[in-house]
């Protein structure tokens, strides 16, 4: 078992890929990253399976989609009766590890995962406080979600969460240090999950502030982009208080920062990648960076996540194993993070997951072109359930997405139309297409069944919450938030 490749999975959260030198920015600086991808291969077209962070993840660790987990919001919790792909990889003789942040909800905050080095601040049973310091002591809490506030509040200094990414890193150093001088038999496939570059938008330092501030562009959609905008976006605006005009200076202020945070976590990756080279591990490692979701950043109008535009539901995908990943390599194939897992298993020689709705994009990343590769993918999306379901399919150059109310499909062209500026739902000179993928997007999703089952599944977390309240437990795996917080608003 020792000869088979080790696995370090780096992920953060709601980073662009967009805001990625080998992606195509020529403003954010991720040397790291674009090494990554020099040694290995990117795929430009990898997307979420839906752009919210918990039930993300839960498809990224199961392969199957939101609703075949029944987790569509950040609230649900995900079986402990589903098998993950830590599950399959421990079955096959792996050491697996989460180092860090998964954002598993409930008491069960392992879902396959061996050992867990480092917890994180929300890995507590529901209802149940979190412990030590207040999470933000100059902000609201709603500078971490997606409203107009979250653009509000942004500056530079010590925020809890590069705070805790610090603490993060610190113990991947020290796993990595381990594994390279156990003189173990087994391998490992351990993630590293890290907050950044999520909201809210502080950088981790003045200069990194003051360098982007100057350098990023202030994006403004015109009064008549925003009224050609798809209807489910213009309400979407509304209701996150974003449908009037913010002061360029907030826009510039929290795109500074944000390029910034972005920088700051590629110095993390950074400091993992020296430490495989310095180890030895290095060569016999695939490492995977990847990311739950995008942002907005401003572009349309829109910050944070929840919604199909490219910055949003796509994310970067790169992997590198020395030797058996061809360098400098680019897929354009359309993927999705529950390709992760059938990638993984398959890599280790272990048994198929069952009932999976991802596939391994191990052959393409060996190089080889796979005949048989479905050139599509899906994302759905329900901030609560009071909000209406929605889904997105991506096939070929093609984009659709509905909401489950009587706006109009949004339909897309991305080979003609990057910049998603021309909604082409209403257009009768592409009926046929849209036909064709909205009949694709309900073959196996109800949103009728999914507002009945989160209506339940609401129920049944309130009265579990209760018991947390009432009990108030600490969970093994809850990291204390440390008292660093000192921010300057800008």
């Amino acid at each position: 078992m020792a000869d088979r490749p080790n696995i370090l999975v780096i992920m953060s959260d709601q980073h662009s890929k967009f805001h990625i030198g080998c992606y195509g920015d020529e403003v954010v600086r991720t040397p790291h990253m674009d090494r990554l991808a020099a040694e290995g291969i990117r795929f430009n077209n990898a997307y979420c399976a839906t752009p919210l962070c918990v039930p993300s993840r839960m498809a990224f660790m199961t392969s199957r989609t939101p609703t075949a987990n029944r987790v569509w919001t950040n609230s649900h919790i995900l079986s402990s009766a589903i098998p993950t792909w830590a599950h399959g990889m421990g079955a096959a003789g792996y050491e697996t590890a989460l180092i860090g942040r998964m954002h598993f909800i409930g008491s069960d905050q392992r879902h396959g995962f061996e050992r867990r080095p480092i917890g994180e601040h929300g890995a507590h049973h529901p209802g149940a406080p979190r412990q030590g310091a207040p999470l933000f002591r100059k902000m609201p809490l709603g500078v971490s979600g997606q409203s107009r506030v979250s653009v509000e509040y942004a500056g530079y200094g010590m925020c809890t969460y590069q705070a805790y990414d610090d603490m993060v890193v610190a113990s991947a150093l020290d796993y990595l240090d381990e594994k390279a001088h156990d003189g173990g038999d087994r391998p490992f496939a351990a993630v590293a999950g890290f907050v950044l570059p999520h909201c809210p938008y502080i950088a981790a330092t003045k200069e990194l502030f003051e360098y982007y501030y100057d350098r990023v562009d202030v994006p403004q959609p015109t009064p008549e982009e925003a009224q050609r905008a798809p209807a489910a976006i213009r309400k979407l605006k509304r209701l996150r208080d974003l449908d009037h005009p913010l002061p360029e200076e907030r826009i510039r202020v929290a795109r500074a920062a944000y390029f910034a945070m972005c920088e700051y976590f590629d110095s993390i990756v950074g400091q993992m990648l020296q430490k495989l080279d310095e180890t030895g591990l290095a060569e016999n490692t695939l490492v995977i960076y990847c990311s739950d979701h995008g942002e907005m950043a401003g572009e349309h109008g829109l910050w944070s996540k929840s919604n199909y535009y490219e910055a949003s539901v796509s994310v970067p995908l790169i992997a590198r194993l020395p030797g058996v990943i061809p360098a400098g390599g680019i897929s354009d194939s359309i993927c999705n993070l529950m390709d992760i897992g059938p990638t993984l298993v398959e890599m280790a020689g272990a048994p198929p997951m069952p009932a999976t709705d991802g596939q391994s994009l191990w052959p393409q990343m060996c190089g080889e072109n796979d005949p048989n590769w479905a050139d599509e993918t899906f994302s759905e999306y329900l901030w609560v359930a009071n909000e209406v379901p929605s889904r997105m399919i991506r096939s070929g150059p093609w984009k659709l997405y509905k909401y489950n109310e009587p706006t109009p499909p949004a339909l897309f062209n991305l080979e003609e139309d990057p910049g998603e500026l021309n909604d082409l739902g209403l257009d009768t000179q592409h009926q046929d297409v849209r036909e064709e993928l909205l009949k694709r997007l309900y073959e196996d999703w109800d949103p009728a069944d999914i507002i009945k089952e989160t209506a339940i599944l609401d129920r049944d977390y309130r009265a579990i919450s209760a018991w947390g309240q009432a009990v108030q437990p600490i969970h093994e795996d809850t990291v204390a938030v440390p008292d660093v917080e000192d921010i300057e608003l800008r």
